[in-house]
């Protein structure tokens, strides 16, 4: 569904400047419509398809819905740009579903040491685990192919680690999302011909929160999101306050060899981006590189805590 999507957006003269790349070529977005699409086509196939019962039905129909919402959440901020807190705030509404169809359960497993019951603090929970899971992905969403590449390691990886607990029907719902997230990384990877855009990174962010809900691998699925986490934890730590990325200067600068180095402004915010360049400047693909390699690794520890949590059961 890319190609005829890209004629639409190059029709209507929806792109944006690719800054990293020779030339400053202009590249449409946002490509989260046929993120969507992807999900939710694979998805309901696969409510017909597995056998039903109470906790798959209301486990898609949830996935569906929370989706759905976090990508209107995102279209309304690549067609305008809103304050910083609004995606935040926005996709606490969209983890409504997930509680309204009570496909959960209020335990959060602890790796090593077994279930913690907390009915009450687990619905917080949820109404906090979307947003992270939603705008880490679209925070790290800062260069041809990484949000898309990052989210096929990912995605991949919770699914070996939903198979290795048993969790089989969860991690047959948790294909779409990495095979989407595939399919898209040909056309988003360097050099990109189209962009995710906020609606595609929060659909995909928020669809893997959803997943680590309803498959009760929550902690197991932040591990495998480490680097994104860690890419977060950093910048919100540097600016001190939430804010559109679109709002402050960049933490790299692009030099005339068209490598990317850090930045030397004391009050740019730090980024995984920035740590990576800042012993030496590195192209756009070799950061796309080191970032997935760190994101292999991140899945790889997410499914040895499985094989130990498994074996402890």
């Amino acid at each position: 569904m890319v190609p005829p999507l890209l004629k639409i957006l190059t029709r209507k003269n929806w792109a944006v400047k690719d800054v990293n790349r020779k030339g400053g070529a202009m590249v449409p977005r946002p490509g989260g419509p046929v993120i969507l699409a992807g999900i939710i086509l694979s998805e309901i196939s696969l409510y017909f398809l597995l056998p039903h019962n109470s906790h798959i039905t209301k486990g898609i129909t949830a996935l569906l819905a929370t989706t759905t919402i976090s990508f209107v959440v995102g279209f309304i901020d690549d067609r305008k740009v809103m304050g910083g807190w609004f995606k935040p705030l926005a996709l606490v509404v969209a983890a409504i579903p997930i509680i309204v169809l009570g496909a959960y359960e209020p335990n959060l497993d602890f790796p090593l040491f077994g279930d913690v019951k907390i009915p009450a603090l687990y619905l917080g929970l949820i109404l906090i685990l979307i947003p992270i899971t939603g705008n880490t992905i679209n925070s790290i969403d800062v260069m041809n192919g990484i949000a898309s590449g990052f989210m096929t390691i990912a995605s991949f990886s919770l699914v070996l680690v939903l198979f290795i607990l048993q969790n089989y029907s969860v991690a047959i719902m948790t294909l779409p999302i990495a095979l989407t997230s595939l399919a898209f990384y040909k056309y988003h990877k360097f050099p990109a011909r189209i962009f995710p855009g906020d609606s595609g990174a929060l659909t995909l962010g928020a669809a893997y929160g959803a997943i680590a809900i309803i498959g009760r691998v929550e902690i197991i699925a932040i591990v495998a999101l480490l680097p994104a986490v860690i890419n977060s934890f950093l910048f919100l730590s540097s600016v001190k306050r939430i804010v559109e990325h679109r709002q402050i200067k960049r933490p790299t600068v692009l030099q005339d060899d068209y490598t990317i180095a850090a930045t030397k402004e004391p009050d740019a915010p730090v980024t995984l981006v920035r740590l990576l360049v800042a012993a030496k400047p590195l192209t756009e693909k070799q950061i796309g590189i080191a970032i997935f390699k760190l994101a292999i690794f991140s899945g790889i520890l997410a499914i040895i805590t499985a094989i130990i949590s498994g074996a402890k059961l």
